[in-house]
C-alpha cells in the first residue's frame, strides 16, 4: 500500500475517530488534524507465544501517550512493530498515514521517528559527541544541524562537558541520556521511548521528564513505555493499559473517576451525634460516616453536590475547616484493571 491521502485514510480506517475523548484530550484547542498513529488489530506471535493480540490504538498528533502493563504484556513488541523493526503477524498500523507493513513506507517511517530502545546500544569506544555525530550522518542531517542539535541536547541533558569522553566509561544513567539524545538527533516528528528514565537518579529523571514535556511543546508526538506509574501520571495526556491486548485507554484522572466512587471528607471543629442521620436526609450523599472530626461520604457529582452540602452544614451552625476529595492514583487504576484483566 502506498502513502494514503488523508481523506482516503480517514474513510478507510474503521476505528480512526471512534474515540473522540482520546483525540480531544491530547490535541488541545486549535490544532489541525496533522498526524496520527493508528493500530488496528495489531497482532504479533512468536511461535505459540502471543506477545500482543488484536491491539487497537489511536494517538493524535502532539500527544504524550503512555503504554502501561506488566512485564511480557507486549509493550516493547508493539513499539518495535511501530518502529518497523519487526513485522506484525496480522493487523496493521499507520503512522502519519504510512503503513508499517509496506516496505516502501517503512523506510519513510524510520526517518520520521526517534527511538530509544530497551538497550541503548552505543559505540562504547567513541565519545558521546562522536556517537551522536555518527548517527546524525546516518540520518542525513547536515553538519551544521548536527552540531547545533548535539550541543543543544547534550547541554539540556547536562552532558556537554563530557562530550569527548568514551561512553564505555559512562554510568548506565549517562548512557541512557546519550541514547535519548541519539533519538532526537534528526529532529523526528514522532519519539518512541522505552523506559526513558530507567537507571536514572531522581535529578536526572527530572531533567528527562522536563525535556520530554519541552518536546511536546515543540509539537512532537511521544509514545512512552514505562513501569513508572507516578511518572506516567505526571506527563502523559493519555495512557493505554495493556496485557497482551488493550485493557483500557483514557486520561489518568478520567480513568480513576470512571472506576472509583468519588469520596469527600469534610473536617469540622465539632460534629454533633445527629449529623449522619440529618445529612443523609438531604438525598445528596451516600455511605456517610464520621471519623474523629471528619465527615466522610460519597457523592455522584462533587462539582454540583458539594456546594449544597457545605451550604447545609453552615446553616446548621457547623464550622468547616477543610474539604478534600480522596484521589485515586494511576497505580490504583492500574492494579484494579490489570487484576480484572487476569480473571
Amino acid at each position: 500500500m502506498k502513502h494514503l491521502g488523508r481523506e482516503k485514510l480517514f474513510n478507510s480506517s474503521a476505528g480512526f475517530i471512534k474515540n473522540q475523548k482520546i483525540w480531544y484530550a491530547c490535541r488541545g484547542e486549535g490544532k489541525d488534524w496533522c498526524g496520527m498513529i493508528i493500530c488496528e488489530g495489531l497482532t504479533k506471535t512468536f511461535g505459540s507465544v502471543i506477545a500482543i493480540q488484536d491491539f487497537n490504538l489511536e494517538i493524535p498528533d502532539g500527544c504524550i501517550f503512555g503504554l502501561l502493563g506488566p512485564n511480557g504484556a507486549g509493550k516493547t513488541t508493539t513499539m518495535r512493530m511501530l518502529s518497523c523493526l519487526i513485522q506484525p503477524t496480522s493487523g496493521n498500523a499507520h503512522i502519519d498515514s504510512y503503513e508499517i507493513g509496506n516496505k516502501g513506507d517503512a523506510q519513510k517511517i524510520r526517518g520520521m521517528i526517534g527511538l530509544l530502545p530497551e538497550v541503548p546500544g552505543l559505540y562504547e569506544t567513541l565519545g558521546a559527541y562522536k556517537n551522536l555525530d555518527y548517527y546524525g550522518q546516518l540520518y542525513g542531517v547536515s553538519k551544521e544541524q548536527r552540531e547545533e542539535s548535539i550541543r543543544t541536547t547534550l547541554t539540556n541533558l547536562d552532558l556537554w562537558d563530557r562530550r569527548n569522553e568514551a561512553v564505555g566509561g559512562f554510568s548506565k544513567g549517562m548512557k541512557q541520556k546519550i541514547a535519548i539524545a541519539r533519538a532526537l538527533i534528526h529532529d523526528p516528528k514522532y519519539i518512541f521511548l522505552d523506559e526513558p528514565t530507567a537507571s536514572l537518579d531522581p535529578m536526572a529523571a527530572k531533567i528527562v521528564r522536563e525535556y520530554i514535556l519541552e518536546m511536546k511543546k515543540l509539537g512532537k508526538t511521544i509514545l512512552i513505555n514505562t513501569h513508572n506509574l507516578s511518572e506516567a501520571e505526571r506527563i502523559c495526556d493519555t495512557v493505554a493499559l495493556v496485557k497482551n491486548r488493550t485493557v483500557k485507554i483514557g486520561n489518568p484522572k478520567d480513568l480513576a473517576r470512571g472506576l472509583f466512587t468519588r469520596t469527600i471528607s469534610i473536617t469540622m471543629q465539632n460534629i454533633p451525634s445527629t449529623l449522619l442521620k440529618d445529612i443523609e436526609s438531604l438525598g445528596l450523599v451516600s455511605q456517610a460516616q464520621v471519623k474523629g472530626k471528619q465527615l466522610i461520604f460519597n457523592v455522584r457529582n462533587p462539582e454540583e453536590d458539594n456546594p449544597q452540602v457545605l451550604s447545609w452544614l453552615l446553616k446548621q451552625g457547623l464550622q468547616v475547616q477543610f474539604v478534600n476529595e480522596e484521589e485515586h492514583s494511576l497505580e490504583d487504576v492500574y492494579l484494579k484493571l490489570i487484576e480484572e484483566a487476569g480473571r
